[in-house]
């Protein structure tokens, strides 16, 4: 039996209803009116659904970066290094928009979930803008790979103690 996590980005549900619709009516247009202009439909709407994540098979110690569509993951397996720690990262996320001749760019906070190994290299597993999800996460990985976790989202990093890992939340 394969136990497989998966990781991916999240797609809105608009966007993949707005996909699904873009790709039938580019059947449409296909059939009755042009073969180029419906495969750019579609292509098109295969770019609006898909998403980026990572899987890592426990089973073999494998891992991969994926592309996925419509829940088909694609991307091909490596052999996972030996990993020393979990790391929880908060980092900036940039984004430059051009439109007629003006531009702009916007800055979000995101987390970001790493493995290490050798002291110094990483693999980036999961990213998200949630710092709950980000450590919901880390503690997945906590559990699978009996590793530490490392909380770098605040300027003074520090290590959460296993014990704490599933302290239930504090009521206010």
């Amino acid at each position: 039996m394969n136990h497989i996590l998966t990781y991916t980005k999240p797609v809105s549900p608009l966007k993949l209803i707005f996909g699904a619709v873009i790709i039938l009516g580019a059947f449409y247009i296909i059939v009755f009116n042009s073969l180029l202009f419906g495969l750019f439909m579609i292509g098109f709407a295969v770019y609006l659904t898909s998403t980026t994540g990572s899987q890592f098979n426990m089973d073999n110690n494998m891992y991969r970066n994926i592309w996925s569509l419509f829940g088909l993951h694609f991307g091909s397996w490596q052999a996972s290094p030996k990993f020393e720690y979990i790391s929880v990262f908060k980092g900036r996320q940039r984004q430059r928009v051009n439109s007629l001749g003006a531009s702009t760019s916007f800055s979000d906070e995101v987390y970001l979930v790493n493995l290490f190994y050798q002291r110094n290299k990483h693999l980036t597993f999961y990213r998200t803008f949630d710092k709950a999800d980000a450590f919901k996460v880390a503690k997945h990985f906590h559990l699978v790979l009996y590793l530490d976790i490392l909380d770098a989202t605040e300027r003074e990093q520090t290590w959460i103690r296993k014990e704490d890992v599933w302290e239930a939340p504090k009521k206010n």
